[in-house]
C-alpha cells in the first residue's frame, strides 16, 4: 500500500498553484478560475463513470486519479481545505447511510 494521501495531493496542488501558469498545468487551471476547473472536474467525473461501466481496471484507476486531482483543484479555488471535507465525511459516517440521508431530508 502506498503512503501517498489526499493530504499530500492537496499540498502539491497548493505549491503548484503558486507557480507560473506557463510552467504548471495546476497554476494554469487555477488562474482560469472556477468555471474552467469545475468543467474539468465534470469531464473527469463522466470519464470515471465511463471507465467504471465499460472499461478495464487500469482505466478506472487512471480516471479516478484524474477525478481526485481535479476535485482538489476545485476545492483549492473555493478555499475549502480538504480537512473540512474529511470532517463532513467523518460526521456522516458516524451513523448509517440511511439514517444520515433521513436526517438531511428533515433539515
Amino acid at each position: 500500500m502506498t503512503s501517498f494521501s489526499l493530504a499530500h495531493l492537496e499540498r502539491i496542488v497548493e505549491d503548484r498553484a503558486a507557480a507560473d501558469a506557463s510552467e504548471s498545468w495546476t497554476a494554469k487551471l487555477v488562474s482560469a478560475g472556477m468555471p474552467k476547473a469545475a468543467k474539468k472536474l465534470g469531464e473527469e467525473a463522466v470519464e470515471t463513470v465511463i471507465a467504471a461501466t465499460s472499461q478495464g481496471r487500469g482505466e478506472l484507476v487512471a480516471e479516478s486519479a484524474d477525478l481526485l486531482y481535479h476535485l482538489i483543484v476545485v476545492l483549492r479555488i473555493a478555499d475549502i481545505p480538504l480537512d473540512e471535507v474529511m470532517a463532513e465525511l467523518e460526521r456522516r459516517t458516524s451513523q448509517s447511510g440511511l439514517a444520515e440521508k433521513a436526517g438531511r431530508a428533515a433539515e
